[in-house]
């Protein structure tokens, strides 16, 4: 199992909405994700800065970001676009994390 994280960024005054559309998660792609391995998703908000920063534990060798392929997810960073930085193809801007420490 792997652990990867990463960062985005939320605009400004999105976080209500932000939280309401992954409230409302579409089934089809939550499937997709645990399918893909991705056993745990959790996503943080730094409000000071709007950075959202995302934790994944991931038995495949990808993660969510590498399911940009797949029509439910192009459909979804569609669907994301407005309320967050992305890039020209809707995929949001992320840059991933490296891990320094870990205990368990």
């Amino acid at each position: 199992m792997k652990r990867l994280a990463f960062k985005m960024h939320l605009n400004e005054g999105q976080k209500k909405e932000y939280i309401k559309r992954h409230d409302e998660i579409w089934p089809e792609l939550k499937k997709l994700l645990k399918d893909s391995g991705v056993s745990e998703y959790s996503i943080f908000l730094d409000e000071d800065t709007n950075t959202l920063f995302a934790f994944q534990k991931v038995s495949s060798s990808g993660g969510s970001q590498n399911l940009g392929e797949t029509e439910i997810v192009k459909k979804w960073w569609a669907f994301m676009a407005d309320i967050m930085e992305t890039n020209t193809d809707n995929s949001p801007v992320s840059v991933e994390l490296e891990e320094v420490f870990y205990m368990q």
